[in-house]
């Protein structure tokens, strides 16, 4: 049986990409098919600062590796940045793309 992932953001969307260590093969198939231009944010939960390994993205796209080790949570760290990232305004003309993928599931979400 073949995985597929849904993914299929615009080009004028903000990005965000979460997950876990099991997750991480689908986040490098998901930040190499990203253009030059995208922007956003990347999260990946691993267990120790032993499991960070390089991920290399676009220059307005944003790594950071949470290390469950120091008390990190991906589930935190999503929060707080669509807290900020999200506007509560709904008019504003701004959209957020995501794709999260925890405990073995992954989901693709835009804030349309």
């Amino acid at each position: 049986m073949t995985a597929a992932i849904a993914w299929n953001p615009s080009e004028t969307d903000l990005l965000l990409i979460a997950g876990d260590e099991r997750a991480l093969p689908a986040i490098r198939t998901l930040v190499a098919t990203l253009p030059a231009t995208a922007r956003g944010q990347v999260f990946v939960e691993v267990g120790s600062e032993a499991d960070v390994a390089p991920l290399t993205t676009p220059g307005r796209v944003t790594v950071c590796w949470l290390i469950r080790d120091r008390g990190q949570s991906m589930h935190r760290s999503v929060d707080a940045w669509l807290s900020e990232m999200v506007p509560v305004d709904a008019l504003a003309e701004h959209r957020v793309y995501a794709w999260i993928a925890d405990e073995g599931s992954a989901r693709s979400i835009c804030s349309d």
